[in-house]
């Protein structure tokens, strides 16, 4: 029989919350909530939002029932399809990205990529690290080849690059954008934001209309010489990157390693 003992918050244990959603009760918030629903006690007693708890030391019930020991951390890029949703379920008979990965553990895709385009998607189940790299206040980078039906002019370069008003959806934010490909009328376009079909509907606004989207870049990650359809798992050097890019400096744990 396991013994409790009164709980002392060591400073380098995680938050409750954040080791609940790497046991898979879900998303942090998901477990912000069962911790106020008063479901959680830590070593006896009931737990309170902002306590620190070790699982491996701490005796952490959820329901009454020992708390799952936490899935390793995960950390996977997929190329995506066009014709693949960015999501875990399927919405219309479409797959999603879930489908094209082979992975026991349960991991969560960073952002978004409309049904339309194709490219990077980072997937894993590092709640803080997808945090930092969606969060708007963060402003990370994400790049792209975009594909359009003309050549823009230096008028709808130089706005693009200042930022465009969009209907419903507000103003843009000042880009990167530059003429790659010729003959073809590839650009690149380096954007901080995150507005719903945000390239598309920018070239919209401008008078052009996107022909194909590739992501080819989120933060520090590369898409590389990685085939469309193909997934692979992050490298050590990879995931480091990535933690410095977020300032997010820790140890990880990954299930392997190219």
């Amino acid at each position: 029989m396991i013994r409790a003992h009164k709980h002392l918050m060591a400073p380098d244990a995680p938050k409750l919350q954040k080791a609940m959603a790497q046991a898979g009760y879900g998303s942090r918030r998901a477990c912000e909530r069962i911790i106020r629903e008063g479901k959680v006690t830590v070593n006896g007693e009931r737990a309170t939002l902002g306590l620190r708890a070790d699982p491996l030391v701490d005796v952490i019930l959820v329901d009454g029932e020992p708390m799952r020991a936490p899935d390793p951390l995960v950390y996977m890029m997929l190329h995506k399809p066009t014709g693949v949703l960015t999501s875990l379920a399927s919405q219309g008979g479409w797959p999603t990205v879930i489908d094209l990965v082979a992975v026991d553990t349960r991991v969560y895709p960073v952002g978004r990529l409309d049904l339309e385009s194709e490219g990077l998607i980072l997937l894993t189940n590092d709640g803080e690290l997808a945090h930092a790299l969606t969060h708007p206040s963060f402003e990370h980078e994400k790049e792209y080849r975009v594909l359009l039906d003309q050549i823009p002019g230096e008028n709808q370069l130089h706005s693009w690059r200042e930022g465009v008003r969009i209907v419903d959806l507000g103003q843009t934010a000042p880009a990167k954008v530059w003429v790659e490909g010729l003959p073809e009328p590839w650009i690149g376009v380096i954007i901080q934001q995150g507005m719903k079909r945000q390239i598309r509907e920018t070239a919209k606004t401008l008078g052009l209309k996107v022909e194909r989207i590739i992501r080819v870049r989120i933060a520090s990650l590369e898409l590389g010489e990685l085939d469309s359809g193909a997934w692979r798992n992050l490298t050590h050097r990879e995931i480091e990157e990535l933690r410095l890019a977020v300032n997010s400096p820790a140890e990880v744990k990954v299930i392997h390693d190219n």
